[in-house]
């Protein structure tokens, strides 16, 4: 809490803005995905550069770690080898080829749709910046369409690792790992790191005191210990995205309220719905 004893004295906007600010919360699983990407960074050349999947559930901090490591990498290299790009919904060639002339920041031609046309710009592009790692955010967008789109895509992944030198990234939901080990071929080039749901354990423990040390708030909350820990563990369902919010909300409501910490009545009066409820919740059923 020493960081932010200097915001106690700030009025609420303040306090409330600094809560709502992105924060990097550091933990096992992404410690691992940073020591493997590192590692493939500074690997010597190869005629057969393996790649790395970051796969698991939804809004679990996946891109968060994607993109702190080519943050972390831009501010330390003198030549940016990692670029993250986000794929984009549809089905094809074109629109993978369309995401990356996006995150290379390349302007895109009238004519992009040319596969042909796209492809030589993008080749143009990786030949010029020589990029060690491509990063694929939401990569799963990219396997909805037929199985010769998806075969394509592969080969296309293939293609510039055997010629550009490229260790392809790919970050997204489960079914990425079930697209790339659908044949040996694809299996065998990439190595996988699990972003699971966090259990209920010691791990969870010191991911709420990080977060709670970060806040601006007077008094000790305690929301690594009983009841507070597993109420937010209950309601988040162990994914840190959901984590952060929960935690985010709490301390906005206790600021606004003159509190000094947050509490069991802080959690529940917030209403708080769970992902795998949304669908069926109260605010739906208002709606019919």
């Amino acid at each position: 809490m020493s960081a932010t004893v200097p915001l106690l004295q700030a009025d609420d906007a303040v306090r409330i803005a600094h809560v709502r600010a992105p924060r990097w919360i550091s933990h096992p699983a992404a410690g691992a995905a940073h020591d493997a990407m590192r590692l493939l960074l500074e690997r010597p050349r190869s005629l057969r550069p393996r790649g790395l999947l970051l796969a698991g559930p939804y809004h679990n901090g996946k891109t968060m770690i994607a993109e702190r490591f080519a943050v972390e990498h831009l501010r330390a290299a003198d030549q940016q080898k990692v670029w993250v790009i986000q794929t984009r919904e549809g089905a094809g060639l074109s629109h993978f080829y369309a995401s990356i002339l996006s995150g290379l920041r390349a302007p895109q031609a009238a004519g992009w749709r040319s596969l042909s046309r796209a492809g030589d710009q993008v080749d143009h592009l990786l030949e010029r910046l020589k990029p060690r790692l491509l990063i694929f955010d939401e990569f799963h967008s990219a396997l909805r369409g037929r199985r010769q789109d998806v075969k394509a895509i592969f080969s296309f992944l293939r293609r510039i690792a055997r010629v550009h030198d490229i260790s392809p990234v790919l970050v997204g939901e489960i079914a990425i790992y079930d697209a790339v080990h659908d044949t040996d071929e694809m299996g065998s080039r990439f190595d996988t790191i699990p972003i699971p749901r966090w259990p209920y354990d010691e791990e969870f423990a010191t991911l709420l005191d990080s977060l709670e040390a970060s806040l601006p708030l007077a008094e000790a909350s305690d929301l690594s210990r009983e009841p507070l820990a597993k109420i937010i563990h209950d309601l988040s369902e162990g994914l840190i995205g959901e984590v952060v919010e929960i935690v985010t909300r709490a301390a906005v409501a206790a600021i606004s309220r003159g509190e000094g910490r947050i509490t069991g009545a802080t959690l529940w009066d917030l209403g708080y719905v769970p992902l795998s409820r949304r669908r069926n919740s109260a605010l739906r059923h208002d709606m019919t």
